[in-house]
């Protein structure tokens, strides 16, 4: 059962993240859905950050690194830009297995994963909102407890 979350402005999207991170835990896989100029990224930082209770964390787009590995305590999380990618065997390279197994990974363009996609997994699509600043997150839970922790996060009227 997907859930919908309207948000007004980066604040939000921002908020979310933050929410989010804070029932996240090793082996989570998040998939980022959604046009350029959609926020993916931002989200992300706002994730990383949040996970990492430091809002001056630095997080950098991993637009050409494709990967970035943020050790933090309580887990580590990986931050996946597939966009440049061309082939689902090129995500071999980026030692997906292991963020799949130990730590939160958020992946944009996920589409490139083809038959590496995990089942366990939550997808967030990212659309656009009223306004240029709005943005709307549909928030998909497949497999283990994701749906559970998103009711429990965000109640049955969200």
């Amino acid at each position: 059962m997907s859930k919908t979350v309207a948000v007004s402005d980066q604040n939000g999207t921002e908020a979310l993240a933050a929410k989010l991170a804070s029932i996240a835990k090793a082996g989570d896989v998040i998939l980022m859905h959604g046009t350029l100029g959609m926020g993916k990224s931002a989200f992300c930082r706002a994730f990383v950050r949040a996970v990492a209770n430091n809002p001056h964390e630095e997080v950098p787009s991993p637009t050409f690194t494709l990967v970035q590995i943020y050790e933090l305590d309580p887990l580590p999380v990986w931050h996946f830009d597939l966009y440049r990618l061309s082939d689902a065997e090129e995500v071999h390279e980026l030692d997906i297995e292991d963020a799949f197994a130990d730590a939160v990974s958020l992946i944009e363009w996920p589409d490139r994963l083809e038959y590496l996609t995990p089942e366990n997994r939550l997808d967030i699509h990212i659309e656009p909102g009223p306004n240029p600043d709005a943005r709307v997150f549909v928030l998909e839970p497949h497999g283990d407890d994701w749906a559970a922790r998103i009711n429990d996060l965000m109640g049955d009227g969200s």
